[in-house]
């Protein structure tokens, strides 16, 4: 995608930047939260069918995004052969999948709110995985930071407000089995970012090449699991008899894809600080908003345990050091997009 112009004066051009960054991935993926439990969580037609086939919106999402790359990759004349090992893409494929469909499921047992927040624990298992695969070392106030988003994500899940049913199970909503999706769902994505970072800092590695092998790696493998397990037939069927369903699954796999650019955009122009910041304020503008959109009451502790983890993680982006090595102006033109995309937001 080509980048957009903005007015001449440095000032000026910085902040329409800043605008078109944060209006970019606030109106992205929070259309895609919403989106993510309208599908999942809400009946479609006269009988109140729930469309259950969470592995079809993986495929949906990743053919594409893969199909996106491709275009941008023949456009640009880069090379679209592998740059590493294929079954390295795999890897990182595989771990995807079961990512998303983990997040995809858990939205059956556990509500947006507890399972966005449940998110924000991702940096234990990236630590543990950078500890492993990178042999990185971490500092005090990291552990300490990261028990803290424990503890407060701890506490919105134990105590709920209400006795709010899942759609799909029996019970109060924070079930073990919606649990145990949320720590797979974590566990395989800080495997996914590691690893990702890994093969970026071992291979001279376009960003789009590597969205371009991961994604068609998961297509493959997406579409393999949704015709072994007989569930292709009966998507593609719901979608025909329901078509507000289709639009939303359309809609769903579009902005997912554009949320792709904005993020490579602002860590590009921006920095990782300021995307963990847009971030951070994205997943409690989603909650606020879910809360509203869908009528999901929070209790006292549950805002308790909500201020402990956005304080925290505000704490975590502010006390990141920006990186110290001056850019030389030869650098900068030859150097494009070269920062790792995360998919699902």
């Amino acid at each position: 995608m080509a980048e957009p112009s903005f007015p001449a004066g440095p000032k000026e051009s910085k902040i329409w930047k800043g605008i078109f960054a944060v209006a970019g991935i606030m109106i992205t993926l929070v259309t895609y939260g919403v989106l993510q439990e309208k599908i999942m969580r809400v009946p479609y037609g006269d009988n109140k069918e729930y469309f259950k086939y969470s592995l079809f919106l993986v495929f949906c999402n990743r053919i594409t995004t893969s199909a996106v790359s491709a275009v941008f990759l023949l456009s640009s004349k880069k090379a679209l052969d592998p740059v590493a090992p294929v079954y390295k893409y795999c890897l990182v494929s595989v771990s995807n999948i079961l990512t998303t469909t983990c997040q995809y499921e858990a939205l059956k047992y556990v509500s947006f709110p507890v399972q966005t927040l449940a998110k924000c624990a991702k940096m234990i298992p990236v630590m543990v995985w950078g500890t492993i695969i990178m042999q990185k070392k971490y500092m005090g106030h990291d552990y300490f930071l990261a028990f803290l988003v424990t503890v407060g994500c701890s506490i919105f899940i134990l105590y709920p407000a209400g006795t709010e049913i899942s759609p799909y199970g029996k019970g109060r909503e924070n079930t073990v089995w919606g649990v145990s999706l949320m720590i797979g769902y974590l566990g395989c994505d800080g495997f996914t970012s590691t690893f990702q970072d890994k093969l970026f800092k071992g291979y001279d590695m376009e960003i789009h090449n590597q969205i371009f092998y991961t994604t068609m790696c998961s297509c493959i493998i997406s579409l393999s699991g949704l015709i072994l397990q007989g569930q292709l037939i009966l998507a593609i069927d719901f979608l025909y008899r329901h078509n507000d369903c289709f639009f939303d699954v359309v809609l769903l796999s579009t902005v997912a894809t554009v949320s792709q650019f904005f993020i490579s955009y602002t860590i590009r122009t921006f920095g990782a600080l300021t995307f963990a910041t847009i971030m951070t304020t994205r997943q409690l503008v989603s909650i606020m908003l879910s809360c509203i959109w869908f009528a999901h009451p929070l209790s006292w502790e549950q805002c308790i345990g909500a201020v402990i983890v956005f304080g925290s993680l505000y704490v975590k982006t502010f006390m990141r050091k920006p990186p110290q090595k001056p850019i030389l102006p030869e650098q900068t033109q030859q150097n494009g997009a070269s920062s790792p995309v995360k998919e699902n937001a």
